[in-house]
């Protein structure tokens, strides 16, 4: 079972977090730009995982985030995967139940997502909302159909008892669980509602039940550090993420995500003897000859692999190139057409003035010529 990550953000494990203590900003802020450059280095590296994690098909990786509203779960995911092949991942969101949903255990919706070996699955929310959202609104149980001598005040211990041998099972069959809490505080999150009320392109972002569920902050706060308390473990840890600097907040996430699968071991497969004779004779009939490896020992797919990272980067230097070209093109253009329209407006006006000077022969009229036909009747 791999280790979890070192991390300031890590909870621990021994039901000794205290929410109240937990930063919403960083500590030591690196600052956008450090915190942008080394987002861009780990997405690099989970690119690289990724791909190593598909073909070695042993572990799955399950990264799950929970957070209250506008604390950034959607960018978040959306930054850090932002270079990891869209065949080797998937992203399910959970939200109300579904009538088939209510009529199984809280686990059953997402045990059914779990990703495959060589994987990387994203759960935005998950099953906690089961300790979360309905401990706040215990009147959501009744949903559940449970029987009634079932749900008693130990319900909530007793839950988070069945998520911990969840998260267990999972980690000793290769399932690699990961949590992130995004902190973000009620301050900030004013703020983000503000700014998708004032945008047009964020409004359906906002809905009127958000200012309900805040306005029951602090039992929301209370029912995230017992789930922290009681799920931070060493095969399943949470990392209590500060999400008001959001540049710092994908960083970190994006770090230690990379550092998990890195922690995994995780390499191309090695091949057998039958394998290479098998490739060796398939050389021999198309009269392809096997790179060699480099001075320094280094096999020829890891060159490769340097030389598609080499590519990548050049083909985002081009787009940028491309798109800096668009604009000055685009630029150039409307530039060219206001002179054009300041000219031809400049000659119509020239033009009107001449008319007015200028009365041509045979075409003059008398003071009430046409006055009769625009001149009301009577």
């Amino acid at each position: 079972m791999p280790k979890p990550v070192s991390s300031p953000h890590l909870v621990p494990f021994d039901g000794s977090f205290k929410l109240r203590k937990a930063p919403t900003r960083p500590r030591e802020d690196p600052g956008k730009e450090e915190c942008r450059a080394r987002l861009a280095a780990a997405t690099e590296r989970l690119y690289d995982l990724q791909r190593r994690l598909y073909a070695d098909d042993r572990y799955s990786v399950l990264a799950v985030f929970q957070a209250m509203d506008a604390a950034g779960k959607d960018s978040t995911i959306r930054h850090v995967l932002t270079g990891v092949n869209p065949a080797g991942c998937q992203v399910y969101g959970f939200k109300r139940p579904s009538p088939e949903e209510y009529d199984h255990d809280f686990l059953w919706r997402t045990a059914k997502r779990l990703p495959e070996r060589g994987r990387i699955g994203v759960f935005n929310r998950s099953y906690y909302e089961s300790v979360l959202v309905v401990r706040v609104h215990p009147e959501f149980l009744d949903g559940e159909k449970l029987p009634k001598r079932l749900v008693t005040k130990r319900i909530w211990d007793e839950r988070l008892e069945s998520i911990r041998e969840h998260e267990r099972h999972l980690a000793r069959n290769g399932t690699v669980v990961v949590k992130f809490w995004l902190n973000v505080s009620q301050a900030e999150q004013l703020n983000r509602f503000r700014d998708r009320l004032g945008d047009p392109a964020k409004n359906w972002k906002f809905s009127a039940g958000d200012l309900a569920e805040r306005a029951l902050w602090p039992k929301y706060m209370e029912a995230y550090e017992a789930a922290l308390n009681g799920t931070s473990r060493e095969w399943a840890p949470w990392y209590a993420i500060p999400a008001d600097d959001k540049p710092y907040m994908r960083m970190v996430v994006a770090e230690v995500l990379a550092d998990t699968l890195e922690g995994l071991g995780v390499d191309y497969p090695p091949l057998t003897a039958e394998q290479k004779a098998e490739l060796e004779e398939a050389r021999r009939d198309l009269g392809v000859t096997l790179e060699a490896a480099d001075p320094d020992g280094a096999p020829a797919d890891e060159e490769r692999e340097a030389k598609d990272k080499k590519e990548k980067k050049k083909d985002k230097k081009d787009k940028k190139r491309g798109d800096k070209a668009k604009h000055k093109d685009k630029k150039r253009k409307g530039d060219k057409d206001k002179h054009k329209d300041k000219k031809r407006k400049g000659e119509e006006t020239a033009g009107e003035e001449t008319a007015g000077e200028e009365q041509p022969a045979g075409e003059e009229r008398s003071a009430g010529e046409g006055d009769e036909a625009a001149a009301p009747p009577g």
